[in-house]
C-alpha cells in the first residue's frame, strides 16, 4: 500500500476528545474518530496554507464548490449547482437549524433507532414531539425500515431525521427501501433531512445513494448533510456543508442560524477541498484497510467474545455489539472496568439498547488485535 495505516501514534496530550475521556490504560473505542494520520495531501495544504500569516474570517471560495459539486457527480453521478451548498462548522448545526426552519410544534420528527445520539437529542432542543421508531431487525442480520409505521409516524407533515450511512448499525439504505421511505415522505408532505456523513464509508462493492438524487420533487424536499471529516479523518477542523437544492428551501434554512451557527474556519475550508480534489487514492485505500479490519473484527467476534454477536456492518467503521447473552447490566462499564476497553453505551443509541455497545474499527490492525485481545481475557476471567 502507499499510505501506512499501520502506524500508531501516541494521541495523549494532542486534546484529542477520543484519548481524553478516560485513564491513560484504557484503550478508547469509542466516539467515530479513526486513529490515522489525515492524508499527507491535506497535511502538506495545510501547511503550504499557513505560509500565509492571515487566519481571519473566510468564506468558501468557488474552487472549494466546484471540487465538491465534481466529486458528488463523480462518486454517485448527482448533480448539484455550487450555489446549493451552505457551509456550516458542524452537521450537527445543520440537522439543528433544518429542524428549527421546517417543523412546527404539533408536528412529529421521526428519528429511526438506535441512532447517532445528537439526532436523537435534536427534536427536544426546539420542544418538538419526537417518534422514535426501531428498525425491524431481520433474519439475515441486517435492518429495515418498517414503512407502515413511518406513515403512520408522518402523518400531518414533520420530518424524518435519516441516517444513511446508518450509525451505529452500518446499514446501507438499498435504492427500494430509500425509495419507499422518501416517497412515504412525499406522501405525508414531510421533510427528509439526511445525514449521509459517512457516504463514502461503503463496503463490498456498495455505492451510497444521496436521497436527493431519487427524484426532482424529492430533492425539493430534502436537506442533504455532508462533510469530508468522517472519511477523511478530518473532524476537528469542524468543516461541514447542506446541499438544499431548492432556492426558497435554501433560503429558509439558512435564515435559521439563530446568531448560533458561524462561519467556517480558513483550514477547514482548506482541508476539504484537498480531500475532495485530491484525496481520492489515499481513500481507496483506506477503504480496503477499513474492510479488512472489518473482517477481522466479525471473525474475531464469532470466536473470540462468547455471548456477543454482531451484524456485519455494510458501512461506516462502527460495529454494534449485542451482549444480550452476556446477561451484564451495563455490558459498557463491564467492557470499561475488566478489559479497560472504553466503548460507547448502548442506551446513548436508544432505550431499548441496553445490552448494545458500539465499537470503533477504524484504528491500526494492532490496536483492534489489542481491544479484542482486552475483551476475550475479561469474558474468561468472568
Amino acid at each position: 500500500m502507499t499510505f501506512d495505516f499501520d502506524q500508531v501514534f501516541d494521541r495523549h496530550g494532542t486534546g484529542s476528545t477520543k484519548w481524553s475521556r478516560y485513564p491513560a490504560d484504557v484503550l478508547p473505542m469509542w466516539v467515530a474518530d479513526m486513529d490515522f494520520a489525515a492524508p499527507p495531501a491535506i497535511i502538506q495544504a495545510l501547511q503550504k496554507r499557513l505560509e500565509h500569516p492571515m487566519l481571519g474570517y473566510s468564506v468558501a471560495q468557488d474552487d472549494l464548490r466546484d471540487a465538491i459539486v465534481a466529486d458528488l457527480w463523480s462518486k454517485y453521478a448527482w448533480r448539484v449547482q455550487p450555489q446549493e451548498l451552505v457551509f456550516l462548522p458542524g452537521i450537527e448545526s445543520g440537522f439543528n437549524m433544518a429542524l428549527h426552519a421546517l417543523v412546527q410544534p404539533q408536528q412529529n420528527v421521526v428519528v429511526q433507532t438506535p441512532n447517532y445520539p445528537p439526532l436523537r437529542h435534536a427534536p427536544g432542543h426546539w420542544q418538538l414531539n419526537k417518534i422514535e421508531l426501531d428498525f425491524d431487525a431481520l433474519a439475515d442480520g441486517t435492518y429495515a425500515t418498517p414503512l407502515d409505521a413511518l406513515r403512520q409516524a408522518l402523518q400531518g407533515g414533520g420530518a424524518l431525521l435519516l441516517s444513511n450511512p446508518h450509525n451505529p448499525l452500518g446499514k446501507v439504505f438499498p435504492r427500494e427501501e430509500l425509495q419507499a421511505v422518501a416517497d412515504i415522505c412525499l406522501e405525508q408532505d414531510a421533510w427528509i433531512i439526511s445525514d449521509e456523513i459517512h457516504s463514502e464509508l461503503c463496503f463490498d462493492g456498495r455505492v451510497h445513494i444521496p436521497t436527493a438524487s431519487l427524484s426532482p420533487q424529492i430533492a425539493k424536499r430534502t436537506i442533504t448533510l455532508m462533510s469530508a471529516s468522517k472519511a477523511y479523518n478530518i473532524a476537528g477542523l469542524k468543516t461541514a456543508f447542506m446541499i438544499i437544492q431548492d432556492a426558497a428551501l435554501r433560503h429558509r434554512v439558512n435564515s435559521a442560524r439563530c446568531g448560533m451557527v458561524d462561519s467556517v474556519n480558513p483550514l477547514g475550508l482548506e482541508a476539504t477541498r484537498v480531500a475532495y480534489s485530491e484525496g481520492r487514492p489515499w481513500l481507496t485505500e483506506l477503504m480496503a484497510y477499513l474492510q479488512s479490519n472489518r473482517d477481522y473484527l466479525v471473525e474475531a467476534v464469532r470466536i473470540r467474545l462468547p455471548g456477543v454477536t454482531m451484524n456485519v456492518p455494510q458501512g461506516t467503521y462502527l460495529a454494534w455489539l449485542d451482549c444480550t447473552a452476556l446477561e451484564l447490566d451495563n455490558p459498557q462499564q463491564f467492557f470499561l472496568e475488566q478489559a479497560k476497553v472504553g466503548l460507547s453505551a448502548g442506551l446513548d443509541f436508544g432505550d431499548n439498547a441496553r445490552q448494545f455497545v458500539r465499537l470503533n474499527f477504524g484504528c491500526p490492525r494492532a490496536l483492534l488485535e489489542e481491544g479484542i485481545a482486552r475483551m476475550e481475557r475479561s469474558l474468561r476471567n468472568r
